[in-house]
């Protein structure tokens, strides 16, 4: 006779769609302790001191992402409003999701993501000048 083996419930991922999220994480690139105290929003899905993020959602707060790669911020964009974004990549799938930029986001940080492509242009700066005569 065999014994049937009770099996684990499947553990509910939260969904902060609605609700906002109060979990205080530590970064897993630079170690910054984060919470949502001072973002200025109650989703908190970035840290401030380096804007980097972890592959959690595949909707804004779904927690559906099966992935969990580290997500590294590549850009800043601006949104209709004149709000910025961050254009953030998964380095495991590449994935490329944009979050709201944050209260106590680190300004240095945003800014150097801003001008990243106007000191890497894609082509020679001379291309300019001789352009321009």
């Amino acid at each position: 006779m065999s014994q049937r083996i009770p099996q684990k419930p499947k553990r509910r991922r939260p969904d902060f769609r609605q609700d906002p999220c109060q979990d205080v994480f530590t970064c897993r690139v630079c170690g910054w302790p984060v919470g949502p105290q001072a973002a200025g929003t109650q989703h908190r899905n970035h840290c401030p001191n380096c804007l980097s993020s972890v592959h959690l959602d595949d909707e804004p707060g779904d927690r559906a992402a099966d992935c969990g790669g580290t997500m590294e911020p590549v850009a800043v964009w601006v949104r209709k409003g004149g709000e910025w974004a961050i254009i953030h990549r998964c380095k495991v799938c590449g994935v490329l999701h944009s979050n709201r930029v944050a209260a106590d986001d680190d300004p240095t940080v945003l800014m150097s993501l801003a001008v990243k492509p106007l000191a890497m242009p894609p082509f020679p700066l001379e291309r300019l000048k001789r352009a321009a005569e």
